[in-house]
């Protein structure tokens, strides 16, 4: 008698719970206003970062993967601001990995995702600038409300629990592209 490893019945139920439910419209927006909020925290660190922007004031991404977007609209700040109405974007990503499961072992493996791009070229290029070079200080911002000593060890003891669960993912092997759940 098989039996089923608790990953694929994991991965089955991901995938079913994904493609079923939809979170409410004012959950969405609160949401989106709260990541664009640590976003422009994380690019006023980076006086370069913003300046890129500042060259596409005005233009839209939109990210999207299955059913959840986050429209994004570049301010004349080198900011940005959620994207109001459902206007077609100056640069499209759309995240192609399909499983929940899947895509959750590429981004723990230290990993990107793989994402189909279409739009502005120069746009693209500054994103994924963006992407290369733009991280979060949380140890720094951490450290004004704790102070240094109790940031770097909370700090250190999250780099060590990540390090192992990217070794632990690592080590998995990933579903099969023609058998990962819809």
């Amino acid at each position: 008698m098989a039996t089923q490893s608790p990953f694929s019945l994991a991965a089955g139920l991901l995938g079913q719970l994904g493609s079923g439910l939809q979170p409410p419209a004012w959950l969405v927006d609160e949401l989106q206003q709260r990541l664009v909020l640590l976003l422009n925290h994380v690019l006023m660190q980076e006086p370069q970062a913003q300046a890129r922007l500042v060259r596409h004031k005005g233009r839209s991404v939109r990210m999207q993967w299955r059913g959840f977007t986050l429209p994004f609209v570049a301010t004349p700040a080198g900011l940005l601001d959620v994207q109001a109405g459902t206007s077609k974007p100056d640069l499209l990503l759309t995240v192609t990995e399909e499983s929940p499961l899947a895509l959750v072992q590429t981004v723990l493996g230290g990993e990107r995702p793989a994402v189909r791009v279409e739009g502005d070229v120069q746009l693209a290029a500054d994103v994924n600038w963006l992407v290369d070079h733009l991280r979060w200080d949380i140890e720094e911002d951490l450290s004004r409300v704790i102070g240094d000593a109790p940031a770097h060890a909370l700090a250190r003891a999250a780099r060590d629990a990540a390090q192992a669960l990217q070794q632990f993912v690592r080590g998995r092997p990933r579903p099969p592209a023609d058998k990962a759940p819809a």
